[in-house]
């Protein structure tokens, strides 16, 4: 989507667009470095808008400055709208949304008692500090991480599955060991101390008291150690390895079990046992 003025367009929309949209300037530069402290400072104010001791004190300066900064943001959009060649589609795209929504919540205000406090989707803006310090090789480095994550995402599946399982079984064994009195009135409510605990987050609104609950919960906690580390050890393992290369597959093994002595993992051309020798 071109946004560009036209060629035959004024000088001083030319100029304007360079200053508003691009930063290869210093003008471009200084005023994206303004619109982000305003940015800044007016979510600052809505947040010291919501602590009631200082709202009490200085309630109305804080709602004159987000007056104030709103304004600013609505003359700063519709500069916007006014030097680029399809308004329309600016406004429809996506830093356009993000841009107006920065204005909503304030006029909104108006009506809806409250909603100025959605004045933190202002935050957004402050993508644009990738294009203003030339930060895009970062977002080259977040793909990279995002890659890997894809890479591993059966074996991150496959041990949530796991972690989801084990939850389960300690959360029902949880709830037959110590029942309603002690908190554990249900499944559903033993599962969540169940993932609480392997989590070594440990809110604490219920615990054990029995023996065997406690030992139980003892052993919950020390593989939870053990746990963490697991999908950890999947994705820094992938991401160790070169560019476009892929872990190498498991050994493939013959599905089958020995009948004498029960033993598996022949290869696939095996025709007698690996460990006892009788005919497979």
């Amino acid at each position: 989507m071109d946004i560009r003025p036209r060629e035959n367009a004024p000088a001083w929309k030319q100029n304007a667009y360079r200053i508003i949209f691009e930063s290869d300037t210093r003008a471009g530069q200084l005023f994206d470095i303004v619109l982000l402290v305003a940015i800044v400072l007016s979510v600052l104010a809505v947040m010291l808008e919501s602590v009631r001791s200082i709202e009490a004190q200085y309630g109305p300066a804080l709602r004159v400055v987000e007056w104030v900064f709103t304004g600013l943001f609505l003359v700063e959009y519709g500069l916007r709208l006014l030097v680029v060649r399809r308004p329309l589609a600016y406004a429809l795209s996506l830093l356009g949304i993000i841009d107006f929504l920065a204005i909503v919540p304030t006029l909104a205000a108006l009506v809806l008692a409250g909603s100025r406090y959605l004045l933190v989707i202002r935050t957004l803006r402050l993508l644009r500090v990738f294009r203003i310090f030339k930060l895009g090789r970062f977002v080259g480095e977040g793909e990279f991480i995002v890659q890997a994550l894809r890479a591993s995402r059966f074996k991150i599946l496959v041990f949530l599955t796991a972690v989801f399982t084990l939850t389960i079984v300690v959360g029902t064994l949880m709830y037959v060991v110590e029942g309603g009195q002690n908190g554990f009135t249900s499944i559903p409510k033993s599962v969540y101390w169940a993932i609480v605990t392997l989590t070594t987050v440990g809110y604490g609104d219920i615990s054990p008291a029995t023996v065997l609950g406690q030992s139980l919960a003892s052993v919950l906690m020390i593989m939870g150690y053990a746990i963490i580390a697991v999908p950890t050890g999947i994705v820094s393992a992938q991401m160790a390895l070169p560019a476009g290369a892929t872990p190498a597959a498991p050994p493939a093994f013959k599905q089958v079990i020995c009948h004498v002595c029960q033993a598996q993992e022949h290869r696939p051309d095996a025709e007698y046992c690996w460990r006892c020798g009788e005919k497979l």
